[in-house]
This record gives structure tokens, C-alpha cells and sequence, in this order.
């Protein structure tokens, strides 16, 4: 017993030799310990200090979260828009048809079909 005793003594020390060594450490407290009502009234204080502060820092990460996603959606959209702009442009090369030069003779071929005369009646 005497040498957690000791150990305490020595945590509160290198904690900054605070005499309540629960207050030093910042976090939720159990206040309903507390016998005196301005001691829990200071105590519950300090958890909702302790709660806003801890709500402001998440607001805040998750705001820098989603301003990154957002930044990563803008370039991702600009990135979609150039490969949709170079896609049609290769389909608008492919669709034009590449000009030949004109034949001197440019008269339109004609088929040599003629229609089977014959029967095959034996």
C-alpha cells in the first residue's frame, strides 16, 4: 500500500505536483463524488469544457476532411471534362471520312450482273 502510495505521489509530481490530481488530467470527471456544491458545480464546468473543446476539434477536423474531399472532387471533375474533350475529339478524326483524289475517269462503275437467262429445266 505504501509503495502505491509513493508511485501516486510520484505521478502527481511529474504531472505538475498538482494536490487533485483528477483535475490536472483534462477529460470527463465524475462529479456526483463531489460533496460541496460549488465543487461539483466546477467540476461539471469543467466537463462541459472539456466537451466543447473536444466538439470544436472534431468540427474542425472533419471541415479540413471535407474541404480536401472537395478539392479532390474539383480536380477530379477537371480531369473527367479533358478525357471527354480529347474522347470526342478522336471520334470526330475517326468519323470524317479522309479524302482520296478524285480519279480522272469518275464514272460511276457498272455491274456486270445480268440476269440468268437460263433454266434449269431438264
Amino acid at each position: 500500500m505504501i509503495g502505491r502510495t509513493m508511485g501516486w505521489a510520484m505521478v502527481a509530481t511529474l504531472l505538475g505536483g498538482g494536490a487533485t490530481l483528477a483535475q490536472d488530467v483534462p477529460g470527463i470527471e465524475i462529479c456526483t463524488a463531489e460533496k460541496t456544491m460549488e465543487r461539483r458545480t466546477s467540476c461539471l464546468q469543467s466537463n462541459v469544457e472539456f466537451l466543447q473543446k473536444s466538439f470544436d476539434k472534431a468540427r474542425l477536423d472533419q471541415q479540413q476532411k471535407l474541404d480536401a474531399a472537395s478539392r479532390q472532387i474539383e480536380a477530379l471533375k477537371a480531369s473527367v471534362a479533358t478525357l471527354q474533350k480529347s474522347l470526342e475529339q478522336s471520334q470526330a478524326a475517326q468519323k470524317k471520312p479522309e479524302p482520296t483524289a478524285p480519279a480522272k475517269d469518275a464514272s460511276p462503275a457498272k455491274p456486270d450482273a445480268k440476269p440468268d437467262t437460263k433454266s434449269d429445266a431438264k
